[in-house]
């Protein structure tokens, strides 16, 4: 009977090794199929991953902190408007607030005299365009006198009326870039300007103070594109985006011939036009670009391409592709530019050159949607349109100067 429970026991034990074994086979099998299937990423990749989102994740908790401060110091700034222009406070009453908070909150920062001050103009400037939503009847003075509502600027407070403010702009700049602003500017199109200028070159605050005493920027017609946030400096995203005009007249194309139905057609006549001119068009580029070749041959993985137009700008120190569209804007053409510019960044790009930089031309573009669109592309691109002698009013083209003879001038000199 011992003997028999002991074999039993030694069977049991065996079949529990068996499993295990074949367990273990399976799970070896798995993953040996699953290394295959899936590369071991590489520690650098790792690194250069975690890296990208911890710098996400601290642009965008640095963003938040910014609006949430702008929030505060609006709110602070209506509660002190409410108190002092009233004459409910005394002239030295911003005095002892800013004195009292510095002693009750030790190393409190940002509520100095002239801080104050600061934010009472900042609420007064912004109140009008920022607080027109059906419920602003209800905000009446004596509400702003005795509560801070820190939260206003938020979300769901956002006044749906204000669809000309840019919120993302707004509250993506510091208060600091707001008041230097406030101080040199006159109106809320100058205002709005700076803020969009401020954004677009990411100036910080003493950048922007020295743009403010040269005069303030007026809007640029510069193509809708994502240079600031793809291009490998700040100088050479401003370059960039000086660079590349948001229109362009091609007073040498036939419209008669690019009106016809055929899609391919329109865009080969276009080129065909292009190319037959192509000084005069390199000089309505402007500076430093240099003519590659046109229908530029391109292969990866068996698959070929051909970019419409390739170009050398000296001073971007990039290649520069522009695909040619006979019509609207359409979003897919940024997806069939942007897989050009990949093989032109992997095979055609010398080492020391910048990344290729990529411009879809088309007939027409909404501004606004081509900024959107273009927002989530890493590789530098932009949007710009074209116009041919036709479309201008008749009265321009009387003054505008003959191109024949422009050209021949410059041909001589």
């Amino acid at each position: 009977m011992f003997i028999c429970q002991h074999w039993r026991g030694n069977l049991v034990i065996l079949e529990i090794h068996a499993y295990i074994c074949i367990l273990l086979i399976f799970t070896c099998l798995l993953f040996a199929f699953m290394k295959k299937e899936h590369p071991v990423i590489p520690l650098s990749q790792a690194v250069e991953t975690i890296k990208t989102a911890i710098l996400q994740c601290q642009a965008r908790a640095a963003k938040m902190i910014s609006g949430s401060q702008l929030s505060l110091y609006f709110g602070v700034g209506l509660y002190v408007s409410a108190n002092s222009r009233e004459g409910t406070w005394g002239t030295g009453a911003i005095y002892t607030i800013s004195e009292q908070l510095h002693r009750e909150l030790p190393g409190l920062r940002g509520f100095s005299i002239q801080n104050i001050r600061n934010m009472r103009q900042f609420a007064e400037f912004w109140q009008p365009f920022l607080i027109r939503s059906p419920t602003a009847s209800e905000l009446k003075t004596e509400n702003l006198r005795n509560s801070i509502e820190y939260d206003r600027l938020a979300l769901e407070k956002w006044s749906p009326t204000t669809s000309e403010i840019n919120r993302d702009e707004f509250l993506g700049i510091s208060f600091s870039h707001h008041i230097e602003i406030l101080h040199k500017t006159k109106n809320i199109q100058e205002v709005l300007n700076c803020i969009h200028e401020a954004v677009v070159h990411q100036w910080d605050k003493y950048t922007l103070r020295d743009v403010l005493k040269a005069g303030i920027p007026q809007p640029e017609h510069t193509a809708p594109n994502n240079f600031a946030q793809t291009m490998p400096t700040v100088k050479a995203s401003m370059k960039a985006i000086r660079m590349f005009k948001d229109e362009y007249l091609l007073d040498y194309i036939n419209v008669e011939e690019i009106d016809a139905e055929d899609e391919d057609v329109d865009e080969a006549v276009v080129e065909q036009h292009i190319i037959q001119n192509i000084k005069r068009f390199i000089m309505t580029l402007g500076r430093d670009f240099t003519f590659v070749g046109n229908q530029y041959h391109l292969e990866i993985y068996g698959e070929e391409m051909k970019s419409d137009l390739l170009f050398f700008n000296r001073e971007l120190n990039a290649l520069v592709a522009i695909e040619l569209k006979k019509g609207k804007f359409k979003p897919a053409y940024l997806g069939q530019l942007y897989a050009y510019m990949q093989v032109l960044d992997d095979k055609v790009k010398k080492p020391h050159e910048n990344p290729c930089i990529g411009i879809v031309l088309c007939r027409s573009a909404n501004q606004a949607y081509v900024e959107y669109a273009v927002r989530d592309y890493n590789k530098p691109m932009g949007v710009s349109t074209y116009k041919t002698l036709s479309d201008m009013p008749t009265s321009m083209r009387e003054i505008l100067p003959d191109v024949k003879e422009m050209m021949k001038l410059l041909d001589e000199e």
